[in-house]
């Protein structure tokens, strides 16, 4: 009996026959990368049940140097969740992990497990009255433990953060199987390293991530939006200045548009209504929300807006006057990606700035893209708020996408290096994966790379924890 046929009976015997699949035709979906650019193999698909379950078959592929590739929702864009071509990992699918262990409303706090579906969270939350407020696209089937992975962004992170920093405690199952324990609902523990940030943001390349204890906050009785037309984005950065100095914490979000992302929406989804205002090259999504008399809420929002208006800061404005128009003008915001997708294969940038560097390099990279492809589309939107741009090209009107993708590499390589002169980072909340592996040599220092390496060596001695990944 071969190595691997002993260690799959091993695998049946923890999680069951049901929960080791090596049929190709049921793993499809665990090894193909949604947008279906990239497509691996495995040795099988492993199901565990519990955090037990997970230590038995990561203890298990310690012993026999077999290859981890752990996976949540597969909802990712750096191929981070799916295995190479060799077919000598495994897939590590934490989906079944999926119980909320615990909620402490009176501490803003609920413990879930790493298969838990993002939305499932926020309606949990919901239901106890308070907010979850990590937001994404994809939260309908993204989980949580991938969230933690790739530490995520998201609509909100301008009042309430990122992932990591939402985050109070994990429970992690190491490289050699051993179950470490740190759900704690603590917001000051100074004991030594923080290991849990550790694992945060570390594409499942040290440990999995099995469970977590996330913060709440008091839910929000009212959500007003802005739908605004600016002339370009230097003003789009006065006009947020101007929002936080009036409405401080109250400011929840601010997205940014540009009228060809919303012209790609309009094409693809018809029945959306898009906001009709003054054309421009940039339109913003605004939200402010509070717990304030909605009346007086509405009667501020329209002040401060007409005084913003008067000054010159935008050129037209629409206030959502319901929650059903504020959902809607949500709707338009999250559809892009979708539309883009429709409309053709296009080169991704997920890339952050000093918000105060975003016109100009925008302004800068525009004009270096268009140089190299000419009529090249731009597809520019993200969280301007927090500095995190989705800066995606499309091709122009009369190459072919599939002939537009082999410029893939020169085409990130100019926006890259901008990136990098402007003080930004490459991947602002979709992180590494393989598909930046080699371009993050590039910008980060020898030194950097080199202390990253010596804590991946000391987790993971055999390197069996999402091997290619980051490095």
């Amino acid at each position: 009996m071969d190595q691997h046929k002993r260690f799959l009976e091993a695998c049946v015997s923890i999680v069951g026959a049901n929960g080791v699949i090596t049929d190709p035709s049921l793993q499809e979906s665990f090894l193909r990368e949604w947008r279906r650019r990239k497509v691996g193999r495995a040795l099988a698909v492993i199901c565990p049940s519990n955090t037990e379950e997970v230590s038995s078959i990561v203890r298990l592929c310690h012993e026999n140097h077999i290859s981890i590739v752990p996976q949540g929702g597969n909802t990712g864009l750096v191929y981070g969740g799916i295995p190479d071509e060799s077919g000598n990992a495994i897939v590590l699918s934490l989906r079944k992990l999926n119980r909320i262990r615990e909620i402490d409303p009176q501490n803003n706090a609920i413990t879930v497990e790493a298969g838990c579906i993002l939305q499932t969270i926020q309606e949990h939350a919901a239901d106890h009255d308070r907010l979850f407020p990590l937001s994404l696209a994809s939260e309908g089937s993204c989980t949580i433990g991938g969230n933690l992975s790739t530490n995520a962004g998201g609509t909100a992170v301008l009042r309430y953060g990122n992932t990591r920093e939402l985050c109070l405690g994990l429970e992690i199952v190491t490289a050699d199987g051993r179950i470490w324990n740190g759900l704690k609902q603590l917001r000051k523990d100074n004991t030594g390293y923080d290991l849990r940030d550790l694992f945060i943001g570390a594409e499942g390349t040290l440990g999995v991530i099995t469970a977590a204890v996330m913060k709440l906050f008091p839910k929000t009785k009212h959500q007003i939006c802005a739908f605004v037309a600016v002339e370009d984005l230097s003003q789009s950065v006065q006009f947020l200045n101007f929002l936080q100095q009036r409405f401080n914490e109250n400011l929840t979000a601010f997205e940014i548009m540009n009228a060809f992302s919303l012209e790609l929406v309009a094409r693809a989804f018809p029945h959306l209504q898009i906001p009709q205002l003054q054309k421009s090259p940039f339109y913003i999504l605004a939200e402010i929300s509070s717990n304030a008399d909605v009346a007086h809420l509405n009667g501020e929002i329209e002040n401060e807006l007409s005084q913003a208006l008067e000054a010159g800061l935008v050129i037209d404005v629409v206030v959502t006057q319901n929650i059903n128009q504020a959902q809607s003008c949500w709707q338009i915001r999250e559809s892009i990606s979708e539309a883009q997708a429709r409309h053709g294969k296009n080169i991704k940038h997920d890339i952050s700035l000093p918000i105060s560097s975003v016109p100009d390099f925008v302004e800068q990279c525009d004009q270096a893209l268009q140089r190299y492809v000419p009529k090249c589309r731009l597809v520019t939107f993200g969280h301007l708020g927090d500095g995190n741009l989705h800066y995606n090209v499309s091709a122009p009107p009369e190459v072919t996408p599939d002939d537009f993708l082999k410029q893939q590499k020169p085409i990130n390589h100019i926006v890259h290096q901008l990136v990098h002169q402007f003080n930004g980072s490459i991947s602002a909340e979709h992180g590494i994966g393989t598909l930046k592996k080699e371009e993050l040599r590039l910008y980060k220092s020898e030194l950097e790379i080199e202390m990253m390496q010596q804590i991946k060596k000391a987790l993971d001695p055999f390197q069996i924890m999402n091997p290619g990944k980051i490095f």
